[in-house]
């Protein structure tokens, strides 16, 4: 290398490594929506069926998740969802299920009583408290909110 093809190179290097926080921002954001999209169309569907509804993220929530419909014994996938890249997603208890009843409320046991959530999503080996973490707050009542940094969810 000559100094000015060195310099051209660690400039391109550091514009790369500049876009990378709005990168992991945007894919945080973009699995925040998925996954509010995925809990209101279970809702949706449970309310239509009656129950038997649950969002299955068996193999961890990294990994991708579905909403199934369980009925007399038959268990049928209604949607499948691919697991986000280069994410960190984490339930508030660490379930890999979410029950939905009847009324299209959540919980995390089959017939358990309506519970409140939340899920923590932030990039891989990132902090907790990182810039672009978001922890999604679901209340009893199936209300969404979002902290920035994953702040704490009220009360």
């Amino acid at each position: 290398f000559d100094t000015s093809a060195r310099a051209r190179f660690t400039n391109k290097a550091c514009r790369i490594n500049s876009f990378t926080p709005l990168i992991e921002r945007w894919r945080v954001r973009q699995a925040t929506e998925n996954l509010v999209s995925t809990i209101h169309f279970a809702r949706s569907e449970a309310i239509k069926r009656g129950g038997g509804i649950t969002i299955d993220a068996t193999g961890g929530w990294n990994t991708g998740w579905k909403i199934t419909h369980t009925e007399n014994g038959t268990t049928t996938d209604l949607q499948v969802i691919a697991g986000p890249s280069n994410l960190t997603l984490v339930q508030s208890n660490t379930k890999t299920k979410v029950f939905v009843d009847r009324w299209g409320m959540l919980s995390e046991t089959d017939g358990g009583a309506p519970a409140a959530m939340h899920f923590l999503l932030k990039p891989t080996n990132k902090s907790d408290t990182d810039a672009n973490a978001i922890r999604l707050c679901i209340s009893t009542a199936g209300r969404f909110l979002q902290k920035q940094q994953g702040a704490a969810c009220p009360g």
